[in-house]
């Protein structure tokens, strides 16, 4: 689980870059679900949310300049 406050510290490229892997990580996920039975199903939402709280420090970031 990703901290709001340690993603504020980062930049937008890191913040960019961040989200990029999460997406990563989620398709592979998904792709796995797919094939074979995930161990522990509550990832999904584990990644959904951390890709939520990225998006919403980069929309704060992008806002403030």
């Amino acid at each position: 689980m990703i901290l709001a406050t340690d993603l504020r510290e980062l930049s937008v490229e890191q913040l960019d870059a961040k989200l990029a892997e999460l997406k990563e990580e989620r398709l592979k996920l998904q792709f796995r679900s797919a094939t074979e039975s995930i161990e522990n199903p509550m990832q999904f939402r584990t990644l959904r949310r951390d890709i939520a709280r990225v998006l919403t420090v980069l929309g704060e970031k992008r806002r403030e300049g």
